[in-house]
């Protein structure tokens, strides 16, 4: 068997699949940056509403650490196309959940305050899709990976996916400031505590 015939090392699979996750990615990153900048752009025109914002910096950061921590993926042996669609499908959401916090205009709705508690049924749906994927994303990782944080993870995600569902459940703006804030919070914490260092 020559070198042409020699089947492809996983590195390179993975190496490609990271390529096609990040292209995807990046329309999330280009979106909320570019909607971001609206506030800066129009600040007489555009208001923040804080729940909405804080969303904006939570899923941004949903995202960040979600292409730091899929480089676990370098680890995996074999890569199924069933493997390859439940990452393409995990990006994809990050993408619509960017495109529900900024949409290409608002001009029907009184502002972000408005347009979000129009739509916040859409954004939770599209959350709890998310926390659902990243569940499933973990398990594929393998045991070990799943049980590396210990408890911590399956509490987190259990949360964050109660939270979602009592999003859809109770139509509240106070609910809704909570919940953005204590999973802006938890991201945070998550990050600092058990992801600042990637291994």
């Amino acid at each position: 068997m020559d070198a042409d015939t020699l089947p492809q090392p996983n590195h390179e699979i993975f190496v490609h699949i990271r390529i096609i996750i990040g292209m995807v990615l990046g329309l999330s990153v280009a979106r909320l940056v570019s909607g971001a900048t609206r506030f800066i752009q129009h600040p007489g025109k555009e208001k923040i509403y804080p729940v909405h914002f804080a969303w904006v910096i939570c899923i941004f950061l949903f995202i960040i650490h979600f292409w730091w921590f899929e480089f676990a993926l370098s680890q995996t042996r074999v890569w199924t196309f069933s493997l390859y669609f439940l990452l393409i499908s995990y990006s994809i959401v990050f993408v619509m959940l960017a495109a529900m916090l900024f949409p290409d205009e608002i001009r029907e709705y009184r502002g972000f305050q408005d347009y979000f508690s129009q739509r916040r049924g859409w954004f939770y749906a599209l959350l709890l899709m998310l926390f659902v994927i990243d569940v499933i994303d973990t398990l594929v990782k393998g045991e070990k990976y799943y049980h590396h944080y210990g408890i911590a993870y399956p509490i987190r995600q259990a949360l964050l996916i109660a939270g979602a569902a009592g999003g859809l459940a109770f139509r509240s703006p106070r609910y809704d400031a909570v919940y953005a804030l204590c999973a802006l919070a938890a991201q945070f914490v998550w990050i600092a505590v058990l992801f600042n260092v990637l291994d």
